[in-house]
């Protein structure tokens, strides 16, 4: 997809790419529900992690009442004077000992288990929003900057795996310790328990407040945070041009005025949600006391145990613990479905229609292309193609020539189907392009781009994606017939070189050849050729046109030239013009016609001279 659309990208709309600030989901419920859908299959597993919580929380919420009944016991055989009961504390220390390990091993399997439930969960969205993505018309990258794109498919994507992995398990794991908690409370005293129960609603409001406070300061820090990403990654994208102006002292101070903001953003995020915890347990100590105070009474008067009490208040730091954590998971869940919710907004895109084959015999056509009354907009009220007539004989060279913006590259899009006409008709040797498939389309085009496409793969395996099942002979030959063999074979692995790793130091002319052989492999019916040797050496742009020449040889041939003086030998040469063909004709025609092309051709001669 990425080879095809080249020069095509059109991306109004864009700008600086970044993780997107995460922000509240507009629709709370049905991004849930649906996020839900995505948990169903798994329905089994969650129950085994509900289950593995139960087990593990249980274990932990009896310890405290017989670590309880010791200090009980201990306090009695001072008290009365019989002597410690050493037997019984052996035996409760090996009950305790046996029931952490209990409680350890079923916490290993909740979050065994749920990691297995999370992993599976986004890998499964994941795979749906790249095969969602290869379904897409070219327009939609068109409208969408590629940073927003990524952040969908990768950081939004990777929110919604760790909230699953961590607040859903520590949600039930929260849920289960505070029903627990509150039964074993109420089991030793109700009385403690109305006093533990009335610092809840003031640590609720605590938590309201702090995480309402913070809230717009955690939402300006993803701002902040996705502006310096931006700023990174188009320093480092352009890091030659930035060099070459002299601007890396501008760099630096732009990138450190944004960073001062983010640290800004996120000192006030962070100390302010840090506040919560101090608060916490100030409430938490409310707590401590007033069952100390009133334990000691009770105890005093003989209504309850002494290591009552102690279990009592290591039920409260219990109760507490969960209370904390509320408002984290809280935020992780409105991330997970603030995220979900820019994942579903992806997934519920136009996608290109599907299409049934159209029983043309494929290696039958010649190559004939045919243009009637073709408009073509963008925008449907902004027209570039306005009214296309053309017809191309088999085999023939069709040179596009204009300024920027006349529809040069617009013509090769309508071609390829990556659009749909306004309105008129094109057609490949009589067969409307709109009763094939675009996959029929397209297996009749090879494209040799300006802006090489490789893959980070090996050199073969970037030649052989031309034809799927290609021998290695056949990928050899067309290396040879692209003139690349040669220096193919001059590296240490030859065509095993691995590109991107081992082939970093390959010239542009090379890239060329290897993306040449690509097309030549193919052996399509037509060729579109956007002018490559622009920024190539003398000897590199003999090969690179004798390669194109060998490639062009009986085919239907389109190039977009930038450097006139390369399509002298074009069959016919169309000059664009705000989207329309103002000239046509072999270059010795439109030369003594002394117009538009005339002038272009002079002045690229002349600048050159001068």
């Amino acid at each position: 997809m990425s080879q095809h659309r080249g020069r095509a990208g059109y991306r109004p709309g864009g700008g600086r790419h970044g993780i997107a600030p995460v922000e509240k989901p507009k629709e709370f419920k049905k991004t849930l529900k649906r996020l839900a859908g995505y948990l169903k299959p798994r329905k089994y597993q969650l129950i085994l992690v509900t289950s593995a919580a139960v087990f593990s929380t249980l274990f932990n919420v009896i310890t405290p009442k017989l670590l309880g009944d010791a200090t009980t016991s201990i306090f009695s055989s001072i008290t009365t004077g019989t002597g410690i009961d050493f037997n019984f504390l052996q035996n409760l220390l090996l009950i305790l000992l046996v029931l952490y390990v209990i409680s350890a091993a079923f916490s290993y399997v909740q979050q065994y288990l749920m990691a297995g439930v999370s992993q599976k969960t986004t890998a499964e969205m994941r795979s749906e929003v790249y095969e969602k993505l290869a379904r897409m018309p070219l327009s939609y990258y068109d409208r969408h900057p590629h940073g927003d794109i990524l952040s969908r498919a990768i950081n939004d994507i990777d929110n919604i795996n760790n909230s699953i992995q961590q607040a859903l398990s520590q949600l039930i794991t929260s849920f289960i310790a505070i029903i627990g908690t509150i039964i074993m409370m109420l089991i030793i005293s109700p009385v403690l328990t109305l006093v533990v129960l009335i610092t809840f609603p003031l640590s609720a409001l605590v938590i309201r407040f702090v995480a309402a406070f913070s809230q717009k300061h955690f939402i300006n820090q993803q701002k902040e945070l996705g502006n310096v990403n931006g700023h990174i990654e188009e320093m480092f994208s352009g890091h030659q041009v930035v060099k070459a102006f002299g601007h890396e002292k501008t760099a630096i101070k732009e990138f450190d005025e944004i960073n001062d903001r983010l640290y800004q953003a996120g000192w006030r995020a962070q100390f302010i949600s840090g506040i919560m915890m101090p608060l916490m347990n100030f409430v938490g100590n409310l707590g401590y006391v007033f069952v100390s105070i009133i334990g000691g009474l009770l105890v005093l008067n003989g209504s309850i145990r002494i290591g009552d009490v102690q279990a009592f208040i290591q039920y409260s730091q219990q109760l507490t613990h969960p209370m904390t954590q509320a408002a984290g998971i809280a935020n992780m869940i409105q991330t997970a479905l603030a995220s979900a919710e820019r994942v579903f907004h992806l997934l519920d895109e136009d996608e290109e229609r599907k299409e049934e084959p159209s029983p043309v015999d494929l290696e039958q056509l010649q190559g004939r292309i045919t243009f009637e009354n073709v408009r073509f907009g963008y925008e449907k009220d902004q027209p570039i193609i306005k009214d296309l007539n053309l017809e191309v004989e088999p085999g023939q060279m069709i040179a596009i020539v204009g300024p920027t913006g006349a529809g040069k590259t617009t013509i090769i899009n309508l071609l390829m189907r990556f659009y749909e006409l306004d309105s008129g008709r094109i057609l490949i040797d009589g067969h409307d392009i709109s009763s094939l498939t675009r996959e029929q389309v397209r297996s009749l085009f090879a494209m040799v781009l300006q802006d090489t496409w490789l893959f980070n793969g090996t050199i073969r395996d970037n030649i052989a994606y031309g034809r799927e099942g290609a021998s290695e002979e056949e990928v050899i030959q067309a290396a040879k017939n692209a003139y690349a063999d040669e220096f193919i074979r001059t590296l240490s692995k030859g065509y095993d070189t691995v590109l991107g790793e081992d082939a970093s130091n390959l010239s542009q002319g090379q890239r060329q050849l290897i993306t040449i052989a690509r097309a030549i492999l193919s052996d399509p019916k037509i060729l579109i050729l956007d002018e490559a040797t622009s920024s190539v050496d003398t000897r590199t742009e003999m090969n690179i046109q004798q390669a194109m020449n060998a490639l062009m040889a009986g085919r239907t041939s389109f190039v977009i030239a930038h450097r006139l003086s390369t399509i002298r030998d074009a069959d016919i040469i169309l000059v664009l013009k705000d989207g329309d063909i103002i000239e046509k004709g072999p270059h010795d025609e439109l030369m003594k016609l002394n117009g538009f092309y005339a002038d272009l051709y002079r002045s690229q001669f002349s600048g050159r001279a001068s």
